[in-house]
């Protein structure tokens, strides 16, 4: 039959065909390196949600997420190109670009996650402490690049504070030094502190937290940040990634204990049911919080934006007054409908 050498030789060109386009399709995918700003930790859920599930992928995005070590390094590896995209403090953005207006690379925040700062400063109630003015002529203590502690002169101006002596520590002995006594409050984000009380042993009842945004600092927190390298080059990257977050990050609010797997499967040392509150204290102080739902989730207000400017221009004596047009845009937000993921108001 002399078709079949015919039929066997197209099948094989076919095959053949297929073989090659195989890692044509795998090289299509853009690479995307992302840094947290810290460990994996509750929070971070929102961001490994989109990667465990595929959103990513299908956007035609090979992501990888690392850990981080803190708002400043995050903002000083995107600036410097060892990443393209991270979550960090947006003061501590604010400050980099203060500080450094002559770099070439510096990030830019293009979606707000945290629309308040979870910053707060937390003390043992057996210290008397129970609220601002019981801080004057106190010993606090924080690692140096802590966010509650460079925007105290902010809460302590809007709180009238004087007086206060700081200590530094290693961010693991922060609240092992406040339970010990040697330092009698401390300042931190507060789904973390709160939860590494407990776990020394403090019980919930006796420990204090006042919160930054309940006291008259309206800062913002959280903010993806991009190298401004990647923006200029591949925009649609950018706009892909954000798209796929949102999927995630929605189906993270709506039911968040299950997203903790995706932190277990990155740290297998985590422990569960605290990481499940710590994301669960995230979504409803920071995330879901009644600015967030006035505002809009991603998007920021620019006549908040340019006080928080000034005012982290005065906190951190910065270099050059910062410009707050340079350090956010909305230009790569995806539309109102795609940014509408916030889980409705508990009853």
């Amino acid at each position: 039959m002399p078709f079949l050498p015919a039929l066997f030789k197209r099948r094989t060109l076919l095959a053949a065909a297929t073989l090659l386009a195989a890692p044509v399709l795998a090289l299509a995918d853009t690479p995307i390196k992302f840094q947290l700003d810290w460990r994996f930790e509750g929070p971070a859920a929102l961001f490994l949600a989109s990667q465990a599930k595929g959103y990513y992928k299908a956007a035609g995005l090979d992501v990888t997420i690392d850990a981080g070590s803190g708002s400043g390094a995050t903002v000083t590896r995107v600036a410097s190109g060892a990443y393209d995209m991270g979550f960090a403090d947006m003061a501590a953005l604010m400050e980099f670009h203060a500080n450094n207006p002559d770099a070439p690379n510096k990030p830019v925040g293009i979606m707000m996650v945290y629309n308040n700062t979870p910053a707060a400063v937390l003390a043992l109630k057996k210290s008397g402490i129970s609220k601002p003015s019981d801080l004057n002529g106190k010993k606090l203590g924080a690692p140096g690049f802590d966010a509650g502690r460079r925007a105290w002169p902010i809460f302590a101006k809007a709180n009238k504070i004087d007086g206060v002596t700081w200590v530094s520590m290693d961010p693991p002995l922060r609240e092992t030094m406040l339970v010990r006594g040697d330092i009698e409050a401390i300042t931190g984000f507060s789904f973390t502190s709160l939860l590494n009380l407990e776990a020394r042993g403090v019980k919930t009842e006796d420990i204090v937290v006042l919160p930054y945004p309940q006291y008259g600092v309206k800062l913002y927190g959280n903010v993806i940040v991009a190298s401004p390298k990647l923006l200029k080059e591949n925009p649609a990257a950018v706009k892909a990634f954000l798209s796929a977050f949102l999927k995630g990050a929605k189906e993270v609010m709506a039911n968040p204990d299950p997203s903790i797997d995706y932190l277990k499967a990155r740290d297998g040392i985590i422990n569960v049911d605290l990481e499940k509150r710590r994301l669960r204290m995230a979504i409803d102080s920071v995330i879901a919080s009644p600015d967030a739902r006035a505002e809009g989730f991603g998007a920021v207000v620019p006549g908040r934006l340019a006080l928080m400017a000034s005012q982290v221009s005065d906190a951190f004596t910065t270099k050059t007054r910062i410009d707050p047009n340079t350090v956010w845009t909305d230009a790569y937000l995806p539309s109102k409908a795609e940014l509408n993921i916030l889980p409705p108001l508990k009853k």
